[in-house]
């Protein structure tokens, strides 16, 4: 099936037994929510919600909340997609007709990357004026600041060379006709609201509320700056994107979307926004940012409203953003023919944590490899960064812990960067936009020196160490105020404390009985440390390497740091840090009481 709409899409799904249409009516605010978070933790399809309180619309969520239907909406596995790719891109260097032929699936996508114009939009079948309460827009959490529009596709054109940018940036509804614009750093729609302010031009935008998911997973995908989100949009669904110019506005918005809100960003005018649930697994704080005025609301007949839910992982996101990595992940090669595979984890909200396998093809390589993805788009937003073989599978946490346990020596194999840009969402540095950063190289460096005090330390993890009731007495001697521990990988332990959890660390990474882990990370309660998806994001979204960061030796060599031994994470919520998210228990109870009744 040609799909070139979300309702195509949707019609797909249903198809093919992966959509449920709910007809009990529903509250936007929260209970929707928690619906589509139980169903997506339950395996279950996409929800069409046919009847929500308030609204004219039906409201679509988790349409790609599994790898099925990611691999449904791009009619391919997004890995063979981006091997095919980067095979092709590799072979086409120099370009020759031959290379053309001999791949004819990705010639067909690549010449289907151009936009094309049309006079028929569906997207302008229904013009109105602006009216953001017949739309069910959802509140997805109880302390949001309001409701949100999550998938909002924003089309902004660069006033210097006209070049266009579409991202996603969360949309808080202040009313009818006014948004929140939450333009984060390093973000396209921000550099040319910039250089709109710059010039002083007004700033005109569009925004789509509901594409097929190729133009959706473009939008979401980290494309480098000055590449067409609508061009690559073309390249995944083999089949060029229709555009069409906006009623009010003189831009050009796609043609077949469910909706299309038009207007401007006041140059000058800044509103409070949030708090907001992320996707780190805490709301954002409340900040100022740019307001979007809507001169004017265009639809197909009949359109659906789609929305997604953010939040601790697993959520929808982890597959939008996995499939945009496993299509993209690959062209990396083409800068950087060092790297074999790199990884971003889901579990840490993406920018947190990435592994790189890299072929070092000279001494320390790979950490010149991470720092130069530290200043490449939107990888500079990366916080943390682990380095690892090209045999080691960035994707297997196990297998990065083992080559931790191997090759990684904070002597020579760590790097700490403070004080540099860092993702908007991130609160653990307490000051928003900036924090630090670090980089640990696990791979086999072949640096003689690391290799020679190798061979001076313990075994890193002697049998007697590994058992259950040796690290126990161990840990109950030097800390009673730990009240659960898991060892991962005889690598990483992790000790649960209520509080004071860089003392709790710092006793551990000092002790000379506990030799077996090589790091050990102290997390707050709410951490399931038995369950890996849980710890991953326990750790990496909630400590500052500058600030929580430790090791049993730290001193300075001349103006430069060294550090051995053992290294310490405390990873433990503080105060000034934003509460996670935990929906409330009015609304696990409505949700409780009513389950049976939605799929009726």
């Amino acid at each position: 099936m040609k799909i070139y709409s979300l309702q195509d899409f949707i019609r797909y799904l249903d198809s093919n037994g992966e959509l449920i249409r709910i007809k009990a009516e529903v509250d936007a605010r929260l209970e929707v929510t928690e619906i589509s978070i139980r169903a997506l933790q339950e395996g279950m399809p996409a929800l069409l919600f046919e009847n929500v309180r308030g609204a004219k619309f039906p409201l679509a969520m988790n349409v790609l909340a599994s790898d099925k239907r990611i691999e449904l909406a791009l009619g391919k596995h997004p890995d063979r997609l981006g091997e095919e790719l980067i095979t092709f891109m590799e072979e086409v260097m120099p370009p020759g007709p031959k290379v053309f032929f001999k791949h004819p699936g990705i010639t067909k996508r690549i010449f289907s990357a151009l936009p094309r114009k049309t006079c028929r939009p569906t997207s302008q079948e229904v013009v109105i004026n602006p009216d953001l309460n017949d739309i069910p827009v959802i509140t997805s959490w109880p302390e949001d600041g309001g409701p949100f529009i999550t998938l909002p596709q924003v089309f902004t054109y660069d006033p210097h060379d006209g070049k266009r940018n579409v991202g996603m940036y969360r949309m808080q509804v202040f009313d009818g006709r006014t948004t929140g614009m939450h333009w984060q750093i390093q973000k396209g729609g921000g550099f040319h609201y910039y250089q709109a302010k710059k010039l002083g031009r007004e700033f005109e935008i569009a925004v789509a509320l509901g594409t097929d998911p190729a133009l959706l997973l473009a939008t979401v995908a980290a494309l480098p700056e000055g590449i067409d989100e609508v061009m690559f949009s073309g390249f995944l669904r083999s089949r060029r994107t229709r555009m069409v110019k906006g009623k009010s506005v003189g831009i050009k918005v796609p043609a077949d979307a469910e909706f299309i809100l038009e207007g401007t960003v006041h140059l000058t005018e800044l509103r409070m926004e949030g708090p907001f649930g992320d996707h780190f697994g805490h709301y954002s704080h409340a900040s100022k940012f740019p307001v979007f005025h809507i001169s004017k609301i265009t639809h197909r007949k009949n359109p659906i409203y789609p929305a997604t839910v953010v939040g601790r992982p697993p959520m929808e996101d982890k597959y939008l953003g996995n499939a945009t990595q496993q299509v993209l992940g690959p062209l990396i090669r083409l800068i950087h023919p060092e790297i074999r595979n790199l990884w971003a984890y889901y579990e840490a909200g993406f920018h947190n944590l990435l592994v790189v396998s890299v072929e070092e093809r000279y001494q320390k390589e790979a950490m010149k490899t991470a720092l130069s993805i530290m200043g490449e788009g939107q990888l500079s937003l990366t916080k943390c960064i682990v380095t690892v073989s090209e045999d080691v599978n960035p994707r297997d946490f196990e297998a990065v812990l083992k080559a931790i346990r191997e090759n990684f020596d904070p002597t020579y194999d760590f790097i700490m960067i403070p004080k540099v840009p860092l993702d908007t969402l991130d609160f653990t540095s307490y000051k928003m936009n900036l924090g630090s950063k670090m980089i640990m190289d696990a791979t086999r460096s072949g640096n003689t020196d690391r290799e020679k005090a190798s061979k001076s330390l313990p075994d890193p993890s002697p049998p007697e160490c590994s058992r259950a009731g040796e690290i126990d007495r161990v840990i109950n001697v030097i800390d009673n105020r730990i009240s659960d521990w898991n060892l991962l990988g005889e690598t990483l332990l992790v000790v649960t404390v209520q509080n004071n959890g860089r003392d709790v660390v710092n006793k551990l990474i000092k002790s000379d009985e506990l030799v077996g882990p090589k790091i050990i990370a102290a997390v707050s309660p709410d951490v399931d440390i038995h369950n890996q998806e849980q710890t991953i994001w326990g750790i990496f979204t909630r400590f500052d390497a500058e600030r929580d960061i430790m090791f049993t030796e730290e001193k300075l060599v001349g103006i430069s740091p060294l550090f051995k031994g053992k290294m310490g994470i405390d990873a433990t919520w503080k105060n000034g840090y934003p509460a996670p998210l935990v929906m409330s228990e009015e609304i696990i109870k409505k949700v409780d009481e009513r389950w049976d009744s939605y799929w009726r």
